[in-house]
């Protein structure tokens, strides 16, 4: 009988320095590199910003595509990800901060992207649960590029980092984002 991985109740970001788009993530004993927003950690997000927000954010769902990769079991809610889906970043529309259905009016961005991001995609509680209009948008921990290019203010970890985290988060796993 397999043995079930530990869940971690907390997963640590921490950034390699003041306004730097680098950090470490520590999940237990393990460390892995991280790119972080073009513009560092904030504790003052903005829509546009380009800053990962500081705090401590629930993981709410996995967002993947199937056609790419295998759903790794964890007690998150999951979706798949179909060429129809986006991700509203238009502060004045109703679905700020929410997934959307295209084509839509609004604007958003795909969720179905060529680059690989997306392929595993974390939605974390950032502006989602109490949602403000303008204090940021469309925050996951996705898969980040070979060479750790900054993000627009997600957390991107590596595909092997991932596939791995995957198996150690549950409904109670907080990602704790500090420039600490």
């Amino acid at each position: 009988m397999a043995q079930k991985s530990k869940v971690f109740d907390r997963i640590v970001v921490r950034t390699l320095g003041r306004k730097n788009s680098r950090g470490i993530v520590t999940a237990g004993n393990r460390q892995f590199p991280c790119a972080l927003g073009r513009s560092g950690i904030t504790c003052k997000k903005r829509e546009g910003d380009g800053a990962t927000p500081a705090g401590r954010f629930k993981i709410l769902a996995l967002w993947y595509r199937a056609d790419r990769e295998n759903i790794i079991p964890n007690e998150i809610s999951t979706s798949r990800i179909k060429k129809d889906i986006g991700w509203c970043d238009a502060p004045e529309d109703r679905n700020y901060n929410r997934s959307v259905k295209l084509p839509y009016p609004a604007r958003h961005e795909n969720m179905w992207r060529d680059d690989l991001l997306y392929d595993w995609c974390l939605v974390l509680d950032q502006n989602y649960s109490t949602r403000m209009r303008g204090l940021g948008s469309a925050i996951f921990l996705h898969l980040a590029t070979p060479d750790f290019r900054p993000t627009e203010g997600c957390v991107a970890i590596q595909p092997r980092d991932m596939r791995w985290l995957l198996g150690h988060i549950g409904n109670k796993t907080i990602l704790d984002v500090s420039s600490d």
